[in-house]
């Protein structure tokens, strides 16, 4: 099935315009179900409910609120939001272009492939020059009422859009405790130093599946054919405490399956 572009805008950087089409490079594949009324089997939806009255309160009826520290509440008109929300427009800034991989791991949110929107020569010419700088671009936009800041990159010679996190939602890592235990002795370092070695191999994503997802879609399948299957719960195993142990064991385990 063909990608469906999703948001149209221009790339700008200098006196530079490339019209782009947005694609999303990922795609939500998890299997919705609908509730249904267990006496009937009839579709239910959700409402909004008074809890002191229980009557359902209409959406136009309603308002947001945020909740303070104190604990009173800060009530808003739906226009005073609204005021508050970036100007919408087409336009993709790129504020500058760095080194490939400045930007950690940490920040990455969504990304996406971006394809011509017209002029195809302007786009190739887009991506052949990222591919010579060997760098990336820091860019802005505002897309759908909500402003992202992103990676500019390519990809297989196709120039894709990253969108980052904003500062405040990336958690240090200095606020995490420092971990505690006793140093590991040499035998145990080298036998973890065997075990890495014995797990080391290229990615392959082809390798990795949703195994839920496949298990639910595979119940999905037999109760539409009126099978009825014993579903088997998958067994976990309990971490072990003895490090030696463990290290032991997976080297062995390691060993038998090579």
């Amino acid at each position: 099935m063909a990608a469906r572009a999703m948001w149209k805008g221009v790339i700008r950087f200098g006196e530079v315009e490339v019209p782009v089409k947005l694609y999303s490079a990922v795609q939500d594949r998890s299997v919705h179900f609908r509730l249904l009324h267990e006496k009937d089997r009839s579709p239910v939806k959700q409402a909004m409910v008074n809890p002191e009255t229980e009557a359902i309160v209409p959406y136009a009826e309603t308002r947001r609120a945020y909740r303070t520290d104190e604990g009173s509440l800060v009530v808003f008109d739906k226009e005073e939001l609204e005021a508050l929300e970036p100007d919408s427009g087409r336009d993709i800034e790129v504020i500058r272009f760095m080194p490939p991989q400045v930007i950690d791991h940490r920040w990455y949110d969504r990304p996406y492939y971006l394809g011509p929107d017209g002029s195809e020569s302007l786009y190739f010419a887009l991506a052949e020059a990222l591919g010579n700088s060997g760098k990336e671009g820091l860019a802005r936009w505002v897309m759908r009422k909500k402003s992202y800041v992103g990676a500019l990159r390519l990809h297989r010679g196709v120039p894709m859009l990253m969108s980052l996190r904003h500062e405040e939602q990336v958690v240090p890592v200095d606020a995490l405790e420092p971990p505690k235990g006793k140093t590991l002795d040499a035998k145990e370092l080298d036998m973890a130093r065997q075990l890495i070695g014995m797990l080391e191999a290229e990615f392959d994503p082809e390798e990795y599946h949703d195994e839920y997802r496949e298990r639910v879609l595979e119940l999905i399948e037999a109760k539409q054919r009126g099978k009825s299957i014993k579903v088997t719960p998958i067994r976990r195993r309990e971490p072990s405490d003895d490090l030696s142990k463990a290290l032991e064991a997976s080297l062995k385990k390691e060993r038998k399956r090579a």
